[in-house]
């Protein structure tokens, strides 16, 4: 059995990945950017320019989870 995210957010070339690890959450934050082949890699090093799409991302996964951890109560 293969633990898959229970949500995904993304935003440009930033997507946070929500994984519910028995009812406690957690966020990976990564970059997409194409190799010197053109192939898609992901890493967990920005730049300048990818702050402000990593703080909407991380509030919409707070939001997401938020919402979630409510709805169960």
């Amino acid at each position: 059995m293969t633990h898959q995210p229970i949500h995904k957010i993304r935003l440009g070339l930033i997507t946070a990945t929500i994984w519910d690890n028995d009812g406690f959450y957690s966020v990976d934050l990564s970059r997409s950017y194409r190799d010197k082949d053109g192939n898609w890699q992901n890493t967990a090093t920005f730049s300048q320019a990818d702050l402000l799409n990593i703080a909407k991302c991380a509030e919409r996964a707070e939001i997401w989870i938020s919402r979630k951890t409510h709805a169960a109560q």
